[in-house]
């Protein structure tokens, strides 16, 4: 049976709320499988989060895992093609650390692709009404961090990345694009199914041009 680890995380920079750690709440609770799903609502701390995914790989060896979390202002769902070895943080995070041109991982190469079948995730949750794309930068605050940590520390083989999520409706300030919390649970629980699923990529554009 395939073993998912699927993690968000909690509010930060003074939100009242996270999306991404509301979403996984949402789908462990109405989780029926067949995968085993383990879940988890990561810190906002970049040593603490990546301590954390580390121990989640390490006790429960998932075979597919799926680090979500919230990119304020982005109006689709966003499946993470890369995650770069470089914490470079605009705020502090939530116990006040403030990395600047540190490695992630450090001696580790300058990034890692996802080896989630990112297109075909993108491509499923559009299939649904969900607004979705490819994104080709996961930041450098946690989430880039945490997409980096799970990368480095899956064995050969094992599926792993990261998805960005919009504001939940009622949640975004200042006008910034929201979707219903619905819409994104169900979107997470497609990318689990698609990721679960064994075989190739879909070969098809999904680049940018900036």
């Amino acid at each position: 049976m395939t073993t998912v680890l699927l993690t968000g995380f909690e509010p930060f920079a003074g939100d009242p709320a996270n999306p991404s750690g509301d979403a996984v709440r949402a789908v462990a609770a109405s989780w029926s499988g067949p995968e085993t799903l383990v879940t988890e609502v990561l810190p906002v701390t970049f040593a603490g989060a990546a301590d954390r995914i580390r121990e989640l790989i390490a006790a429960h060896a998932p075979d597919v895992v799926i680090a979500t979390g919230l990119a304020g202002g982005r109006g689709a769902v966003g499946v993470e093609r890369v995650a770069i070895n470089l914490q470079d943080a605009r705020i502090p995070d939530n116990a006040g650390a403030q990395p600047v041109d540190e490695p992630s991982v450090p001696g580790a190469p300058a990034a890692i692709f996802a080896t989630l079948p990112v297109k075909a995730i993108a491509a499923a949750v559009r299939a649904a009404g969900i607004p979705a794309e490819v994104s080709h930068t996961a930041g450098t605050f946690v989430c880039n961090h945490v997409m980096y940590t799970a990368l480095d520390a899956v064995p050969d083989g094992i599926r792993a990345g990261f998805i960005h999520v919009p504001w939940g409706t009622g949640q975004g300030p200042g006008g910034q694009p929201e979707l219903p919390l619905a819409d994104i649970v169900r979107a997470l629980e497609i990318a689990v199914s698609v990721a679960s699923t064994p075989g190739p990529d879909l070969a098809r554009p999904a680049g940018a041009l900036h």
